[in-house]
């Protein structure tokens, strides 16, 4: 049975040319302990199926799902206290602008200790002992120090790095990560996919990389789900889908990549047309 099971997703918005479909009928599965990377342009979805999943959208989203279960339990049927207690404590999720994800008023330490607060039974010098443990494990230099800092003191890197430490304080079984280093400069990204892999295998925790990146994804992932508008446009494990790639969005995307550049100009894809005869 897969760790996290969602059957026939679909998400809309109310806009004033009506309902807008930002997920339709899509299929995602995650099993325990392998990596899944979601990947597609900007717009196609990804996040918001995960968002959904996660139950973090606003009123204005309107949800449905044939099946949407975490280790077998039911998220559709689920009260709002015992969805909560699975957001953070066996499901975490990290986000693509750290800085913005951290209370600017709140010091890294304090914003730690608060997530052992709500979903651990630690008392409070223990929760503390764990913050600091919890720093040093994502790398921040001196970690004691850096519990009375505040966001606006630290790197987009250092942020994102605290961001890790709160979605790993209660050792998650499955851990989102939506496009993590996008905001980051070139030169720390690969460190954050590293320290992102690197707990990934030492809590044998399963992950959720949703990028845009192929070149990520063919560094991190085991399976390979592509999107584009909302659908699932393509499924398989990293090595078929870069190898044998079946649909021409995925072979449009692959051949973007610099290291398939021709010098001619990209592909065009008729991707409606394609669906319609899907």
């Amino acid at each position: 049975m897969p760790l996290l099971e969602v059957r026939n997703l679909t998400v809309a918005f109310d806009t004033a040319r009506g309902p807008f479909r930002a997920v339709e009928h899509l299929d995602i599965s995650v099993n325990a302990g392998e990596v899944l990377a979601i990947v597609g342009e900007s717009g196609s979805g990804k996040s918001v199926a995960m968002l959904a999943t996660m139950g973090l959208l606003p009123d204005t989203a309107r949800v449905t799902a044939d099946v949407m279960r975490f280790d077998g339990r039911d998220l559709l049927t689920m009260s709002a206290h015992d969805r909560r207690a699975i957001s953070g404590r066996e499901v975490a999720m990290i986000f693509q602008e750290p800085v913005a994800s951290l209370n600017p008023c709140f010091t890294v330490g304090f914003q730690i200790i608060e997530t052992l607060r709500r979903h651990t039974p630690l008392n409070a010098r223990q929760r503390h002992a764990r913050a600091i443990e919890l720093l040093e494990a994502v790398g921040i230099p001196e970690p004691q120090a850096r519990m009375t800092s505040f966001p606006h003191q630290m790197s987009g890197g250092q942020c994102q790095r605290v961001m890790i430490a709160i979605a790993m304080a209660c050792n998650p079984r499955l851990l989102i990560a939506d496009e993590p280093t996008t905001a980051l400069d070139v030169t720390i990204q690969k460190q954050i996919l590293d320290l992102l892999l690197d707990l990934q295998v030492r809590h044998q925790m399963a992950m959720v990389l949703i990028t845009h990146d192929m070149g990520v994804v063919a560094e991190t992932a085991d399976r390979v789900v592509v999107q584009y508008q909302g659908h699932k446009m393509e499924e398989a494990d990293v090595l078929s889908l870069f190898e044998h790639p079946q649909n021409p969005y995925t072979r449009a995307l692959l051949s973007a990549l610099p290291e398939n550049a021709t010098g001619g100009r990209l592909p065009h894809v008729d991707v409606a047309a394609w669906m319609a005869e899907a």
